[in-house]
């Protein structure tokens, strides 16, 4: 490792951000990796050919620009080596896929992401795995969930749409003692909020099309994993068959650039937006790990260094009547899937599915994604929301 290498360890986390993994003197001096897209590579001669001795091999197997963003995420994360694959879901189904095979038993939070219990009860189950849903609130009790064939232990904190808090550490260390692989779904806190790996957790993932890209124009995931299992997982990636694409590599890369700028606007203007929220009558509770009535706030402040944009609220009473109501009645939030773009985003949540973490009875459950346009813009467009709801008595 260079000299130069060490001294970009020892910046400060903004630094880093726009300085991590590319040195532009390798590329003439532009400040900017350049887009590579490539299939074949040339090989020298026929022995290097056959030895494969050759930076890179074929355009599947990385590029400068897919190499570049890999660092960066290294950098970032504390990680031996990181795995881009084309969204968030190939983020959670390929390191699901490396360490599971038929007849293992798989332990899975219950307040996931939907589409990776989606993943998990139709493809791993029909590989043979068996599936096994956890409350978020079962802290040491996951030791007696424990098995000789457990492989995984699949976590996400803040939980999805429910933000339930846990102890990550002591869940990971609860799965290596049983000689589980620990992942979490990172993409909430981003690292610069957290770092799973810090942790003890084997592997952390992330939708890198949130707050990563920033803008709601890409597609991609990363998967970031610790010495002991990063072999395994770029193995799978390559035996599936999946990378990113060049182009959208870049446009990540240039969205690191900005993301802690970014992200400390979005906390800011969510955290004013919730405490304003958890004073109205017609909110039964915020569901954001910031607020000190929060459950999980202890938890938040002992391992966060941060909250996203994102949080959900309970309307007080009402149905599916109601919320589309108020979803209906906003003229700036758009009403769409994703999140971590610049703009601010709502939706009904659906918790069908849990089995534990049902969510908040006292009404529907609303999703926020707080963006950066004006907060006071935003507090009158929600205003807007509650008044169309009260319209309806």
């Amino acid at each position: 490792m260079s000299s130069e290498t060490d001294d970009k360890h020892k910046f400060r986390t903004s630094t880093r951000l726009l300085h991590a993994g590319y040195d532009p003197h390798v590329f003439h001096g532009f400040v900017n990796p350049p887009v590579v897209r490539a299939s074949t590579v040339l090989f020298p001669d026929a022995a290097t050919m056959r030895r494969r001795d050759h930076t890179y091999l074929y355009g599947l197997r990385g590029t400068p620009t897919t190499e570049a963003l890999e660092a960066a995420l290294d950098d970032l994360e504390g990680s031996a080596g990181t795995i881009l694959v084309p969204s968030g879901l190939a983020a959670i189904s390929v390191p699901l896929l490396a360490f599971l095979g038929q007849g293992d038993h798989c332990l899975v939070i219950d307040s996931v992401y939907g589409p990776t219990r989606h993943f998990c009860d139709t493809m791993l189950r029909r590989m043979g795995v068996e599936i096994e849903y956890f409350d978020p609130a079962i802290g040491a009790g996951l030791r007696d969930l424990m098995r000789e064939n457990t492989r995984v232990v699949f976590l996400e904190a803040p939980g999805s749409n429910t933000f339930e808090m846990i102890d990550i550490g002591e869940m990971a260390d609860i799965a290596r003692e049983g000689g589980a692989v620990s992942m979490m779904d990172n993409t909430w806190a981003t690292p610069l909020f957290l770092r799973p790996l810090d942790f003890g957790v084997d592997l952390s993932i992330h939708a890198l099309t949130k707050y990563p890209g920033g803008h709601s124009d890409l597609m991609l995931g990363s998967v970031s994993a610790n010495a002991a299992t990063y072999k395994r997982l770029r193995d799978a990636q390559m035996q599936i068959g999946v990378n990113a694409a060049p182009d959208d590599a870049y446009l990540t890369l240039r969205g690191l650039r900005t993301m802690e700028v970014r992200l400390r606007a979005h906390e800011r203007a969510a955290l004013d937006l919730a405490q304003w929220l958890e004073a109205r009558a017609d909110v039964a509770r915020v569901l954001h790990p910031g607020l000190p009535s929060f459950p999980g706030h202890d938890l938040w402040r002992r391992q966060f260094k941060g909250a996203s944009g994102l949080f959900s609220i309970v309307l007080n009473g009402g149905g599916q009547r109601e919320a589309e109501a108020f979803l209906d009645a906003l003229r700036i939030f758009g009403l769409g899937y994703s999140w971590g773009g610049f703009e601010s985003l709502a939706l009904h949540v659906d918790l069908s599915d849990r089995l534990f973490a049902k969510g908040p009875s006292e009404g529907p459950v609303i999703r926020l994604q707080i963006g950066l346009e004006d907060v006071e813009d935003l507090r009158e467009d929600l205003a807007r929301g509650f008044a169309a709801v009260q319209a309806l008595v």
